[in-house]
């Protein structure tokens, strides 16, 4: 498979990832009034984009760029306060980690998966996944951001009846933002584990916690 076609594979929403199951904060975002349609979901994934989406593109790519993937996940712990957050990044990195391993066999994502049998944070085994596809920290930066507004996005359609076009427009017009996170989250993997940010949403934290509790949900997160 050429690297072009496996960034493709891997960006698709129909790659068994399990995200479709999680509106990445939209539901509750939607509950709360703070998504009402098009211009607000807008507004909400820049705003994710720039915050939970620029640390996890910068895992990823620290992934993909051969950092140390155990001291990578302990780096990811410290940066998601929230501990249903945590819990959906493992839950959501060990049904990656099945599907890579079937796709891309290594022995990178069998160490990782050795070592994390309950599930290593999903932008590490993300950008493990992409260096076993032969992606660089770019590419899986790029998949990583994708995802983090991507998901918000379908969700939205399903929660608001919107127009899917609506939706499709607002990832359009981010992607210059995209293409501008991935190459900052590329840029601080190649300085180390230190230099990788630690930009966060601190509502996506309380909304997760709250909707963790919720008795009827559509989405797990």
């Amino acid at each position: 498979m050429t690297t072009r076609a496996a960034l493709l594979v891997l960006a698709d929403g129909r790659f068994p990832a399990g995200g479709h199951a999680h509106s990445g904060g939209a539901e509750p975002a939607v509950e709360a009034g703070r998504i009402r349609d098009a211009q607000d979901l807008a507004g909400f994934c820049l705003g994710r984009l720039n915050t939970t989406g620029l640390t996890s593109a910068a895992l990823a790519a620290a992934a993909a760029h051969g950092l140390d993937p155990l001291a990578l996940d302990e780096a990811a712990d410290a940066r998601t306060p929230s501990p249903a957050l945590r819990a959906v990044a493992r839950r959501l990195g060990r049904q990656l980690m099945r599907a890579a391993r079937a796709t891309w066999p290594g022995p990178g994502l069998d160490a990782l998966a050795a070592a994390r049998p309950r599930g290593a944070h999903q932008p590490v085994v993300l950008g493990l996944t992409a260096r076993a596809a032969g992606l660089g920290p770019q590419d899986a930066a790029h998949c990583a951001a994708y995802e983090v507004v991507s998901g918000p996005a379908t969700a939205a359609v399903r929660l608001l009846s919107l127009d899917p076009f609506e939706a499709a427009a607002v990832l359009a017009r981010l992607a210059p933002e995209l293409d501008r996170v991935a190459a900052e989250a590329a840029a601080a993997a190649r300085q180390g584990i230190d230099a990788l940010p630690a930009s966060s949403a601190p509502l996506l934290d309380i909304t997760a916690e709250a909707h963790a509790a919720w008795p009827v949900r559509l989405f797990a997160s």
